[in-house]
């Protein structure tokens, strides 16, 4: 079951986190330091718990939109056909397209997209996009997420804290050696983020999510348009904050990304490879006008697309040039 084995998950990560927090308190000022650290690191997770949806959203400078906007028109019949409360919707001011979940349960959730995602995709292909956030949703896949973006970036900033003020406990011990300890901190907790946000969320996400859309071809093509497009196109917050990148439904950083024990996501290959062979077994049946997130008039004409998202008849490669959220 998801449910009962994410919240394992998330009690474990944030008593790593809080371990994390009480070793560099005791490389800073011995037994007291390690206290403070974890009185601080107690504060952090319920700051965290409560508050982490907030801060990813102002992070982000995210605008909320309302049941007049295309994407909020897009999510709430994918919403009620994944038996979710209605979530806050929101867009992102970003040219690299991307999109994101938030919140610590699905009554407070949210879902983001970027103003690149919307000129690149087409309907089809966002709706797919926004079924996957809504599957995160769903498996409280948000809840792990966030406080790990949070708490990780706390702890890196402890590490740094350390790196310049530790060793001054007056028993004799080597500034270097506490300042080289405070170095390993950091790279430490954004390892402990990439594991703990295990890959395979990201497979569940979008089988869960091409089954609430119907259409797991259009989210594969719009996995292979986004991940080219987030290797060209920088993304400024999660370049200051490389904790936020597990957050994303593609890795925002430039050069491309490979399947290993570190890495937040796995290949965009072997994610279209997946779905390629869910479009080949029975999806649900649906009625005619639950199988589509708008009206049947204005359903996109179009032949069935690449994969790859190569030979895409909408979004960023129209023809007509023409943006279809203009």
């Amino acid at each position: 079951m998801l449910l009962p084995m994410n919240r394992t998950k998330t009690f474990m990560l944030m008593a790593a986190m809080a371990a994390l927090f009480m070793g560099v308190g005791f490389l800073i000022g011995g037994r007291p330091g390690m206290t403070i650290a974890l009185l601080f690191a107690t504060g952090m997770n319920i700051f965290a718990w409560w508050n982490s949806d907030k801060m990813v959203l102002r992070m982000h400078r995210a605008q909320e939109v309302g049941p007049d906007h295309p994407l909020h028109q897009i999510v709430a019949p994918l919403a009620q056909r994944a038996d979710l409360p209605m979530p806050r919707v929101y867009i992102v001011e970003q040219p690299q397209p991307n999109a994101f979940a938030t919140g610590r349960n699905p009554e407070n959730a949210a879902v983001a997209a970027t103003t690149g995602l919307m000129q690149m995709l087409d309907r089809e292909e966002i709706a797919a996009v926004m079924a996957h956030e809504l599957a995160h949703v769903k498996n409280r896949d948000t809840l792990v997420m966030t406080v790990t973006a949070t708490l990780a970036g706390a702890i890196s900033m402890l590490g740094n804290f350390a790196f310049f003020f530790g060793g001054n406990r007056g028993n004799g011990q080597s500034n270097a050696f506490v300042a080289l300890i405070a170095m390993i901190v950091a790279p430490l907790a954004a390892a402990l983020v990439q594991m703990a946000i295990s890959r395979t969320r990201e497979y569940g996400a979008d089988a869960m999510g091409a089954e609430i859309s119907g259409q797991p071809m259009k989210l594969a093509s719009a996995l292979a348009k986004l991940q080219g497009a987030a290797q060209r196109i920088h993304n400024p917050v999660a370049e200051a904050n490389p904790a936020a990148a597990s957050l994303y439904i593609v890795a925002p950083g430039l050069g491309g990304v490979r399947d290993s024990l570190f890495s937040t996501h796995p290949a965009a290959e072997n994610r279209i490879a997946a779905l390629e062979a869910m479009a080949g077994s029975a999806l649900p049946e649906l009625d005619a006008s639950a199988a589509s997130p708008w009206p049947v008039r204005d359903q996109p004409e179009g032949r069935k697309p690449s994969a790859l998202g190569l030979n895409g008849d909408r979004g960023a490669n129209n023809r007509d040039g023409r943006n279809p959220w203009a």
